[in-house]
């Protein structure tokens, strides 16, 4: 990522499941899972002080406290634990939510801190820019850049010289930010971070219509947008048509893969993508994630039928949504 001045791994881990929203992970579970994470390559984790309300930061700092790992970076976010008002977004709250996730992860300077798909009027506001300009000045973070719900909203980052990042989903069932975003932030030097490219575990080919989930997991709570955007779980999709779609895509999955890696290789093949982060709930998860990096791209008749898969079952849902 090019405005952050790092190198990461391409695959990196989103550590959301660590902290609450996808059942219970216990604490060392969590810790296994990012340490084997670390050892399989991974040297970007990405997480967040809304995650169980600052427990999946606690328990990275407590594993780097115990594990300092040279060369990793851990992008944190912030904005969500407030009412999603404009307003909030000022100097005096970021210095607040960057002290309490330095705290949560045992830092003096965060090394990449986003706003967590704030309102659409944040991204337009030079007073909020100003004040990320601010806390790197003063040295609570060294980058910044933005997670957001939109390609608009993407794009009017971008725009801006001091954004380092932009986080957004992509995946084979959310195809929109190949259009305009990808190629924007490839020619001003922004890193993209693809989230949720497992669209919520859709893409692991796992599930199947008597599949259920927990209670306290967002699979179950927020499929129509009950609790946050609706496009966080399953990137949106209908559960059934996602089924339908992944039943197509699940022959060309190469023989020695999982379904997974078979996702996880589509995003990487996308010129401009920095690092993608799925979740994990396990070291097994977290190992065969970590092993897409090093895949050979997928072939053209692979992305061929992705597309027409897109095409004819998901664009009419999602496309003009996000």
């Amino acid at each position: 990522m090019a405005r952050l001045g790092r190198d990461v791994s391409v695959v990196g881990l989103g550590a959301w499941q660590l902290g609450a929203d996808w059942g219970t992970v216990d604490e060392q579970d969590a810790l296994d899972t990012l340490a084997a994470a670390v050892e399989a390559g991974v040297t970007f984790i990405d997480t967040a002080d809304v995650y169980g309300d600052g427990r999946s930061e606690r328990l990275i700092g407590q594993f780097l406290r115990a594990r300092p790992v040279p060369g990793l970076t851990v992008a944190t976010k912030m904005g969500r634990r407030v009412p999603q008002e404009p307003s909030a977004y000022n100097v005096d709250n970021f210095r607040a939510w960057t002290d309490r996730s330095r705290a949560n992860l045992g830092v003096d300077t965060l090394d990449l801190v986003q706003l967590h798909c704030p309102p659409t009027p944040v991204f337009h506001s030079d007073a909020v820019f100003t004040a990320l300009d601010t806390l790197v000045a003063e040295g609570r973070i060294a980058a910044y850049g933005v997670s957001v719900e939109t390609c608009e909203q993407a794009l009017a980052a971008i725009t801006r010289p001091g954004v380092a990042s932009v986080q957004i989903i992509l995946n084979a069932l959310r195809h929109k930010p190949l259009e305009a975003v990808l190629p924007a932030a490839r020619a001003a030097g922004v890193g993209i971070i693809a989230r949720v490219p497992l669209a919520s575990g859709l893409l692991s080919g796992r599930y199947d219509e008597q599949t259920t989930f927990a209670a306290d997991d967002h699979r179950t709570f927020n499929r129509n947008g009950e609790a946050f955007d609706v496009g966080e779980t399953f990137s949106g999709v209908d559960f059934r048509t996602g089924l339908a779609a992944v039943r197509r895509l699940a022959p060309l999955v190469p023989e020695g893969w999982t379904m997974a890696q078979f996702a996880l290789r589509y995003v990487l093949d996308q010129p401009g993508v920095s690092v993608v982060i799925p979740g994990a709930r396990n070291p097994r998860q977290a190992r065969e994630n970590a092993a897409a990096g090093d895949l050979p791209p997928l072939p053209a008749q692979a992305h061929a039928v992705i597309a027409e898969v897109y095409d004819e079952l998901i664009r009419p849902l999602v496309h003009d949504r996000w």
